[in-house]
């Protein structure tokens, strides 16, 4: 055990050896990716979502190809990922509710 708790202080400079180039790395891209739309890209956001929606209307979906399905694909899972990571921070539990502090307002029977 003595000789596991030595070698902790080795093991932590590695880790953070091996980690510091990748963090650095996400946390250029988190800060260009993960910010919200400046009031000056509005106008862009609502032109990709009419072009989204007149593409849905006339078919030309069906002409990507396999790359631009799957990254589409993949920005779409994204999404939802985040959805539901949003949920779980806005319930504050990974499963479920907790309902036992609602009061019902109406009788149930």
């Amino acid at each position: 055990m003595a000789k596991l708790v030595s070698q902790l202080p080795k093991l932590a400079n590695g880790v953070a050896e091996f980690s510091q180039p990748r963090l650095r790395t996400f946390w250029r891209y988190a800060k260009v990716e993960l910010r919200p739309p400046t009031p000056g890209e509005i106008p862009e956001v609502t032109k990709g979502l009419t072009e989204l929606l007149n593409s849905a209307k006339t078919g030309k979906w069906k002409q990507l190809t396999v790359k631009q399905a799957t990254i589409n694909t993949m920005v779409g899972l994204e999404l939802l990922m985040w959805f539901f990571v949003g949920e779980i921070i806005g319930r504050g539990t990974l499963v479920g509710y907790d309902v036992s502090r609602v009061q019902p307002k109406f009788p149930l029977f």
